[in-house]
């Protein structure tokens, strides 16, 4: 292969990395700041919309990134674009593992809670983004694990058949997720910040040679995915119209698989 191909390709890899990360932190910025205008007040909490509706639009961005992955599951074209990411972030830049990406997948969300500690009240009590938190994580590995096991897809380093999608990068894109939403009235800056710290997990990964591109945009588009459902989730427990309702959340660990469930009481 020439100098000026390989150049070629370089840049190419390069962008469509960038377009990824690009993508997510737009993601962020633009949903908050249109969240962000709609709202009446951003200091009078009283008068904040807590009834989360879904939306198909809330939807887009993942189902993409989503599909994107699983695509290159079975095109050959996007194979082999996984594996042009790989010879330019690991292959021909050898370096050594960095394992911060073990912490920073759930940074966004030990800063809400470090923001209450602090005074800087978000969009929920503590006790109700706990409960939010925890339902996110549940959908999230609820989705991935199973994935894992249907799609038996060798890891970058051939360390074991389990790549697609990324668990860390999904669990860092829903706590991101998770801080954009309890913290949009105030600034749409603390979802941007936490949309970098989740495209920063997503790009480690791919550096310490863990997971393929396509691995990264699934594991974001699920993360996404999976708090917005949370939301949705936690306004029917919490806001329904039958006051004497109950709830009960509670944890599923079956073989080896991690997820939550939900007993109801009309």
């Amino acid at each position: 292969m020439t100098n000026s191909v390989m150049i070629k390709r370089r840049k190419q890899t390069f962008m469509l990395i960038l377009i990824l990360f690009h993508i997510n932190i737009g993601y962020s910025q633009n949903v908050s700041m249109n969240d962000s205008i709609s709202s009446t007040s951003i200091h009078d909490v009283s008068k904040i919309n807590y009834n989360e509706k879904l939306s198909y639009k809330q939807f887009i961005i993942p189902s993409l990134l989503i599909g994107y992955g699983m695509f290159a599951l079975v095109f050959d074209e996007l194979k082999d674009f996984n594996k042009e990411v790989k010879e330019e972030v690991y292959l021909e830049h050898p370096h050594g593992f960095l394992h911060v990406d073990d912490y920073t997948q759930y940074s966004p969300a030990v800063a809400v809670f470090g923001l209450q500690a602090l005074g800087i009240k978000g969009k929920n009590s503590v006790k109700d983004e706990l409960i939010i938190y925890a339902l996110s994580v549940g959908i999230t590995t609820a989705v991935v694990y199973p994935l894992k096991k249907i799609t038996k897809e060798w890891r970058p380093d051939h360390s074991a058949p389990n790549s697609f999608p990324s668990g860390h990068t999904a669990i860092s894109f829903a706590s991101a997720e998770f801080l954009r939403r309890e913290y949009k009235d105030i600034s749409p800056w603390y979802g941007i910040a936490g949309y970098a710290v989740a495209s920063g997990t997503g790009f480690l990964r791919m550096y310490n040679n863990k997971h393929w591109f396509s691995d990264i945009a699934a594991g974001a588009g699920i993360g996404i995915a999976s708090t917005t459902m949370a939301y949705w989730l936690h306004d029917k427990i919490r806001w329904g119209k039958k006051k004497t309702n109950t709830a009960t959340i509670y944890p599923i660990y079956n073989n080896s698989v991690l997820g939550v469930g939900l007993v109801k009481n009309f």
